[in-house]
């Protein structure tokens, strides 16, 4: 058998390449965790790298629904917003983050609106729909990145969501496998089941509990309260984005990653759960 014979036996037998989904998914590992923990600015940029990556990924996809949003300023200014709200909120510029990200996000739809302006009345609605949709699914979303990561604790407090959702994750998979008889959505995702959701709420809240107590030195039921709706919350990221490639007609959102398919095949919950993080963490212990 020939090398590449064997390479595409491995990649049908595992449905993606086997060997370049590991290496992907312990390089993303290593930045997230190396940034987290002793190089904020490196979580910060690969974020925002990430953030504008998924940009272009919603845009191509909505363009096979014929909706073409004006993509280039809302990228860079997704990228652009979270740097400098991050900056801000590390930084005395005699602005508060709030006000930086809230102005990014104004000019991205005022870019959006310009850039469209002169390109006929056939069609218009329909695109600059697609652009506030590009705005409000990414960017508004991707800015609670730099502003949970402003607090004092802020890289505890994005890891403490991370792994809450990847516990989520793992225990909905698991009871699933196991327990799962009822179909969640199963026009959506059919391999969802309410077993699993629960398993992986139950899960979730567990480890939130701990990670409070323990990573963030704060009450437990703040950790359960944050596992149980991030828990939900990145549910139903996932849920969302799987509608979105099943109404685009696609499997994967893009080949970015390999062996993962796109970067919103790897946010899909994470985009949802950590504005849900910030909002539980910023009313029970503080900015």
């Amino acid at each position: 058998m020939s090398t590449a014979e064997a390479a595409q036996q491995k990649t049908s037998r595992a449905g993606r390449n086997l060997p370049a989904a590991v290496g992907v998914g312990l390089s993303l590992i290593a930045v997230v965790g190396v940034g987290l923990i002793w190089l904020p600015w490196l979580f910060i940029v690969f974020a925002a790298v990430a953030l504008g990556a998924a940009v272009i990924e919603v845009h191509r996809a909505l363009l096979r629904k014929a909706m073409q949003a004006v993509w280039a300023p809302i990228a860079v200014g997704t990228v652009v917003s979270v740097l400098g709200g991050y900056f801000v909120s590390v930084q005395d510029v005699g602005i508060e983050d709030t006000t930086f990200v809230v102005i990014c996000l104004c000019g991205m739809l005022i870019a959006s609106l310009v850039g469209r302006l002169f390109g006929g009345a056939e069609g218009f609605i329909r695109d600059i729909s697609a652009s506030a949709l590009l705005i409000a699914y990414i960017p508004l979303l991707g800015v609670f990145v730099p502003l949970l990561m402003g607090a004092s604790d802020g890289n505890l407090r994005m890891l403490a969501i991370i792994v809450v959702v990847a516990a989520s994750d793992t225990g909905a998979y698991a009871t699933g496998v196991l327990f799962g008889r009822h179909k969640m959505a199963p026009a959506i995702s059919p391999s969802k089941t309410w077993e699993g959701t629960g398993g992986g709420v139950a899960l979730s809240a567990i480890v939130g509990t701990v990670l409070s107590v323990y990573l963030l030195g704060g009450p437990w039921w703040v950790g359960a309260i944050l596992g149980v709706l991030c828990s939900l919350a990145g549910t139903t990221g996932d849920l969302v984005e799987s509608l979105i490639k099943r109404d685009a007609g696609i499997k994967d959102m893009s080949n970015f990653l390999p062996g993962h398919g796109g970067v919103m095949d790897r946010l899909d919950s994470m985009l949802v759960a950590v504005p849900v993080g910030w909002l539980v963490l910023h009313l029970a212990l503080g900015g």
